[in-house]
């Protein structure tokens, strides 16, 4: 085991064990119709469900997750010493809202739909550094909350681009301990900005790939590993579009993923559903992590997975102003672990 807890240039190793002890999601109907909904416990009624806005739907949901992990535990809010939390909400107002009720110490997380690995990343950090030894992590994204925000209005019908992903209805939540447990985050890696400028919102999938692809390039450097000695390598929203491009530009590197390479945008919708690139949002990975991948890792489909969030970095003022779109990609590897074998 490798007690350095800094790796070459951006890389994190975890000596003590941080665990994904629970988890928990909530999604869409859409979503649930998609092809991984039987792995959806807990859906939606409608995009509204029972709020007056799509916002207090959409933060309803995000508490929901979070209190669906905790209870898995037979944990309430107060036994979580930290509350990290992201959204795409103009100064994250589901997270500020769902963090309001639960009154434990909160950091409120922005890094677009890189936000969940991002608070993975930060509460490992919590979890390995001795801070702490329960911490909450959780995200959130809405359909029609993000449209408005980023792009139109639903009620516009405005013609989406063939090259526009579906931002998912979705949430999922991870309750992290400093526990040996069948689910172990075991490194961490922070991206950098990466802009190759990309002005269309409408393409955030190719904003987003470099980034994507210098995050995974960057961690076989530092760790000296192979793409062949992870199981899985998923991106959280590249897309159909972001994913061929960042496998692409990976290969250019050295590094062929194309045998173990897949992306949560991809795997939640069917082509069938109109979702046009695919999926999207900072509720994409989370409710994909917590509703497929992991409990196909402790079904024992794979071993390893590497995760990278994957995040455009614009808003609504500067796609306005016409800026270009920065992207931001961090990474978690987590292992199965056997336990008592």
């Amino acid at each position: 085991m490798n007690l350095n807890r800094k790796i070459g240039n951006q890389t994190i190793n975890f000596i003590n064990p941080v665990s994904i002890s629970s988890f928990g999601c909530v999604v869409g109907k859409k979503e649930k119709n998609g092809p991984l909904g039987k792995w959806f416990e807990h859906t939606l009624d409608n995009n509204y469900d029972h709020e007056k806005t799509w916002e207090k739907s959409e933060q309803k949901m995000l508490q929901s997750a979070m209190e669906i992990a905790l209870e898995k535990k037979n944990y309430i809010p107060s036994d979580l010493e930290y509350f990290l939390a992201g959204d795409l909400l103009n100064q994250i107002i589901c997270s500020n809202f769902t963090a309001r009720s639960f009154g434990v110490p909160y950091i409120g997380l922005y890094g677009a739909c890189s936000t969940l690995v991002e608070g993975l990343i930060l509460g490992s950090m919590i979890i390995d550094g001795n801070y702490g030894q329960k911490v909450g992590v959780a995200t959130s994204s809405h359909y029609e909350t993000a449209e408005r925000q980023l792009r139109f209005p639903t009620e516009l019908g405005v013609q989406r681009a063939m090259t526009a992903q579906w931002t998912v209805t979705g949430s999922g939540s991870f309750v992290l301990e400093n526990q040996i447990d069948q689910l172990m985050i075991t490194q961490g890696i922070f991206g950098k900005v990466i802009d190759m400028g990309i002005s269309n919102a409408m393409n955030m999938g190719a904003a987003m790939a470099p980034a994507a692809a210098d995050t995974i390039v960057t961690y076989f450097k530092d760790t000296g590993k192979k793409p062949e000695d992870i199981d899985l390598i998923v991106t959280g929203d590249l897309g159909n579009i972001g994913r061929v491009l960042c496998k692409d530009l990976v290969q250019e590197e050295g590094f062929d993923i194309s045998s173990n390479f897949t992306d949560c945008g991809v795997l939640v919708f069917d082509p069938s559903q109109d979702v046009h690139a695919g999926g999207s949002g900072a509720g994409c990975s989370s409710s994909v992590l917590a509703g497929y991948l992991l409990p196909q890792l402790l079904n024992n489909k794979w071993k390893s997975m590497l995760l990278v969030g994957t995040g455009a970095l614009l808003s609504p003022t500067s796609s306005q102003q016409g800026e270009s779109i920065p992207g931001i990609a961090h990474g978690v590897l987590i292992e199965k672990k056997v336990i008592g074998g």
